[in-house]
């Protein structure tokens, strides 16, 4: 027997709303998202800036507001449960952020931003329970225990992320979601903490979900992939079938685009023309058709829907 999955997105769609030209305007950042993922599976979320990939995660964990759609955690709907229910589940899905400095707060010791959430749950027995479980969260990242005293000024940009990773982890999660948690860091950095959160998802069982704009990134780290454009799902496979075999033609150019390590080696059809749709005025049909080189009459009318094109790959293009 199948075990169900561990969480459920279904037909996620999030507004926000906003004053433009004396008027309140709805944006749609998310539209009719859905996925699922596993224990101890890693799904990576992956399009440019704007796409709604950050917005998601945020909704999934209700720090934005969904228009509609259900998410399911062990078969309990977020949306639908109550504020004590809702902390409870909290504890089981964590979010390390994008900008380390901005998620901590500069008068908080780094001890205390990492036992915060133990302390508003009551979760250590006492004082040295909450020492001992801080320094084993550090250590957990990489970290000495004296940095317990320190403050996020006195950090580099990876330190403070493993500080963000740290606070994520206690107590333990089922999953954490992961948005853009290396984008603001030097390359080798990026490394290290890439190998930190590989490293931690394998030795706590953690699932986890995994929010970049950099292919290349969330190539190293996931099992799935899930390509958003316009706050829409174009494409979701494999790992490997992504990188190796990219069927929608945004996929493909965001593939094509990668930076090469060899400076002979020209970027083939990585260049599109034209910028995304914009959110005030989304196209009727397909919003990449007017950047795509296959594009139709019909992509220009009729929005195409996420399909099944093979065994566990699903396409949102009229075209392949």
């Amino acid at each position: 027997m199948t075990e169900p999955p561990l969480l459920d997105v279904r037909g996620l769609s999030t507004d926000y709303t906003m004053r433009r030209g004396g008027k309140t305007v709805r944006i749609q950042a998310v539209k009719d998202v859905s996925f699922t993922l596993a224990r101890r599976e890693v799904l990576g979320i992956v399009g440019e800036s704007g796409c709604g990939k950050t917005s998601v995660g945020r909704s999934i964990v209700r720090l934005a507001k969904p228009h509609r759609g259900q998410v399911l955690f062990a078969g309990n709907d977020i949306f639908t449960t109550g504020s004590d229910d809702l902390k409870k589940l909290r504890l089981k899905i964590r979010m390390v952020f994008q900008d380390p400095f901005a998620s901590l707060n500069p008068r908080r010791s780094i001890g205390d931003s990492i036992a915060e959430t133990g302390d508003i749950h009551g979760l250590f027995d006492n004082k040295a329970d909450r020492q001992r479980q801080i320094q084993q969260a550090l250590t957990n990242v990489g970290l000495d225990g004296s940095f317990a005293a320190r403050f996020p000024h006195e950090l580099s940009g990876g330190q403070r992320q493993r500080v963000g990773i740290a606070r994520a982890i206690l107590p333990a999660p089922d999953v954490v979601i992961a948005d853009e948690p290396v984008s603001a860091l030097d390359v080798s950095v990026q490394a290290q903490v890439l190998n930190l959160l590989a490293d931690l998802q394998e030795s706590m069982g953690l699932a986890m979900i995994f929010i970049s704009h950099d292919l290349g990134v969330v190539g190293q780290i996931s099992d799935r992939v899930a390509v958003m454009y316009m706050g829409r799902i174009v494409e979701t496979a494999a790992t490997r079938d992504i990188t190796d075999r990219p069927i929608h033609p945004y996929t493909r150019t965001l593939m094509a685009a990668r930076p090469k390590p060899d400076p002979t080696i020209r970027i083939a059809a990585g260049i599109e023309i034209g910028e995304p749709p914009s959110q005030f005025d989304r196209p009727l049909g397909c919003p990449y058709a007017k950047r795509c080189a296959i594009a139709t009459s019909q992509c220009e009318t009729n929005d195409p829907s996420l399909r099944t094109v093979a065994p566990g790959r699903m396409v949102a293009c009229h075209n392949v």
